[in-house]
């Protein structure tokens, strides 16, 4: 029995917990990526939310939901056996709060019987035990008048709930992924290269030898490959013939990453449904801030979108319209804002197999149930779908790949 080799593209959360999974059990990767550095860009700019299905309440279908559950459910426990290391200190402690907003294209009422429907699928998955608070008795409260005050005193909400769900640093973990994969001898890393094709050639044996094509020349011959690239993917696809999808977007977004002087109570806090923005706390210095109008720094519908030009004498514009934008619904953000020891202005692209615009209740971004591993022979194809379910996919596709 030979051991296969395996060419993983992209060193994001979902490519490096493909090439960890795969050492664990004796086979040998090469992970291709154009940073310097595994998880150094959209997997390590993001609020690192571990989906449960609450966000997507305009899909009333639960289809979403349904599909992100499974890898928010095991995502503590999957990326813990990949890094050693608990993710506990470094995971947001108490429930979101999700604020309706008054031009949410869901009702408060939607809401309300959306976050039921979802809270009753959790209480009956079998691992819902295993998310990092317990949920197997799920609930979902709607903020009394008195409660929802003391979080915001603006008349642009007009409901709030507190929902069972949790954020990890996103930061830190990447830092943790990357120790992970410096560490395991059987991963070999192809940093600052840009994978610009896969090609391939029929052997003796009647199976595909795979080669990597780069922008410093090709890398083979690979008895697998896994195309686990974010914005790039669709190209690589592409030029090997494979069918693309109805519609997608590709939408480069930054937020801001706050460290504060000293430790504040601020909630975690989501408005939506809509272009708003949201608020992570992951251990009271540690902050995510996002205001989706403003940090949504370009949009394509190209198979490869071309890299945003961003001015960085514009940084300070968009910082204080961030804030400014959080302060009007969020009085409290002012704390945040006075108590700043460090912050950063960072993003990436953020890929859907969906379109349209946010304001939009019928945009089909709206919904995440359409992502996943597609395959052509030993060629493999992801959709991460969303930061929370990468691990999840990673070790479903892993046991795929098997000894020849």
């Amino acid at each position: 029995m030979t051991t296969p080799r395996v060419a993983i593209l992209g060193a994001g959360i979902m490519g490096v917990s493909t090439a960890l999974f795969l050492a664990r059990r004796n086979v040998y990767a090469t992970i291709f990526d154009q940073q310097a550095e595994a998880m150094r860009a959209a997997s390590r700019w993001n609020e690192g939310k571990i989906h449960l299905g609450f966000l997507y309440n305009a899909n009333s279908t639960l289809s979403s939901a349904r599909q992100v559950l499974p890898g928010g459910l095991g995502f503590q426990a999957l990326v813990e056996e990949l890094t050693g290391t608990s993710i506990r200190d470094h995971t947001t402690s108490s429930d979101d709060i999700y604020l309706c907003h008054r031009d949410s294209v869901v009702s408060p009422d939607g809401m309300e019987k959306y976050f039921y429907d979802v809270s009753r699928l959790i209480r009956e998955h079998p691992d819902a035990a295993r998310y990092c608070v317990d949920v197997s008795d799920c609930q979902v409260r709607r903020l009394a008048r008195q409660a929802l005050a003391q979080v915001t005193d603006s008349g642009e909400i007009v409901a709030g709930f507190k929902i069972p769900e949790r954020s990890v640093a996103t930061q830190w973990l990447a830092d943790q992924f990357a120790a992970a994969l410096k560490a395991e001898q059987r991963i070999e890393t192809r940093f600052n290269i840009r994978v610009t094709g896969v090609s391939y050639r029929q052997s003796a044996k009647s199976s595909r030898q795979w080669q990597v094509n780069s922008s410093i020349g090709d890398f083979g011959p690979y008895d697998y490959v896994v195309n686990a690239l974010w914005e790039g993917r669709l190209h690589i696809d592409h030029g090997l013939g494979l069918p693309l999808p109805e519609r997608w977007s590709h939408r480069y977004r930054q937020s801001l990453f706050v460290r504060t002087s000293t430790p504040l109570s601020h909630p975690s806090v989501v408005i939506a449904t809509g272009p708003f923005g949201d608020i992570k706390n992951y251990n009271g210095r540690d902050f995510y801030l996002s205001w989706y109008p403003t940090g949504l720094r370009s949009e394509s519908h190209e198979i490869l979108p071309e890299a945003p030009v961003l001015d960085k004498s514009d940084t300070d514009r968009v910082m204080t319209e961030m804030f400014d934008s959080l302060e009007v619904l969020l009085p409290e953000v002012t704390s945040i804002r006075d108590n700043l020891e460090q912050i950063e202005l960072a993003g990436g692209w953020v890929y859907a197999a969906a379109d349209g615009s946010l304001a939009d209740p019928a945009a089909t971004l709206h919904s995440r149930s359409g992502f996943g591993v597609s395959s052509s022979g030993t060629y493999f194809s992801v959709d991460t779908g969303k930061y929370s379910t990468g691990p999840w996919l990673a070790r479903r596709l892993a046991d795929q790949i098997k000894p020849g």
